[in-house]
């Protein structure tokens, strides 16, 4: 039996197959090359897609096929059917750069106490430009996703927090995962250079998403991390009310009360 590679890339896949290889060749060009590719057929309906993935071949890559239950039940199913220690989601329509998956996983492999590696951004696509994401802060995450979703963590981790939560159907997924690793206590260590491509796309799915599907978002992010919110009003009230000031406002208030 072969030995199972050290990191599994899982790029969810819905009507993408069009961008669907620029990301796997962005991973089989990777300086680490001890991983798997498995792509999560997220139930497509496009004729493309569903037609290149019947038969996909690529080296290092395997594809599940699911029906259509969204991007965080496609990451779970990907991510329980991945074979590596270390796990790197990737959405279908970006990139990495070559150096990524080395220089994460050595900080993985070196700390222990590190539970998160992620890096800054370059946007491409509809809109160029550089994203230099800030320093992970306890406090700050409560009320910014800090964080995007193609970072590398431990598989183990991601079983310990119960994966992705499948309640956030209109997005925010990967910021209530932040969440759960830091109720862990798990430490995030940034890589300060763009090593994430992200593509803009006119039908992004953060662009999109409307003021009352973030108010419902924002209700769930607070009554799962209740206690991270309490902690934070009870030590830094007036840098949490600074920062929630605006749409969290009343949900901190729903929270300060039960």
């Amino acid at each position: 039996m072969s030995r199972a590679p050290k990191v599994s890339v899982v790029i969810p896949c819905y009507n993408h197959g069009v961008f669907l290889d620029e990301a796997v060749a962005s991973v089989l060009r990777q300086s680490c090359t001890d991983l798997e590719i498995v792509v999560v057929n997220d139930g497509s309906t496009d004729p493309f897609t569903v037609d290149l993935l019947k038969s996909y071949d690529r080296p290092k890559t395997r594809v599940v096929h699911t029906q259509n239950a969204g991007l965080a039940s496609a990451r779970n199913t990907g991510i329980r059917n991945a074979l590596g220690s270390y796990i790197l989601p990737l959405d279908a329509d970006d990139r990495i750069a070559e150096s990524y998956l080395e220089r994460a996983a050595a900080i993985l492999d070196e700390r222990p106490e590190a539970g998160v590696v992620y890096c800054d951004q370059e946007l491409f696509g509809e809109r160029q430009g550089l994203w230099d994401a800030p320093p992970y802060d306890r406090t700050a995450i409560l009320f910014d996703n800090l964080v995007f979703a193609t970072a590398l963590y431990r598989k183990s981790d991601w079983e310990r927090v119960g994966g992705y939560s499948s309640r956030f159907v209109y997005g925010w997924e990967d910021w209530d995962f932040w969440m759960s690793m830091t109720e862990l206590g798990k430490q995030f260590v940034k890589l300060p250079e763009p090593l994430h491509f992200y593509r803009i796309r006119s039908s992004s799915m953060n662009r999109s998403m409307r003021f009352r599907h973030k108010m419902a978002m924002m209700l769930l992010l607070v009554a799962r991390h209740r206690a991270l919110y309490l902690e934070a009003l009870m030590h830094e009230p007036g840098r949490v009310f600074r920062a929630g000031a605006g749409s969290f406002a009343h949900v901190l208030d729903r929270a300060r009360r039960g």
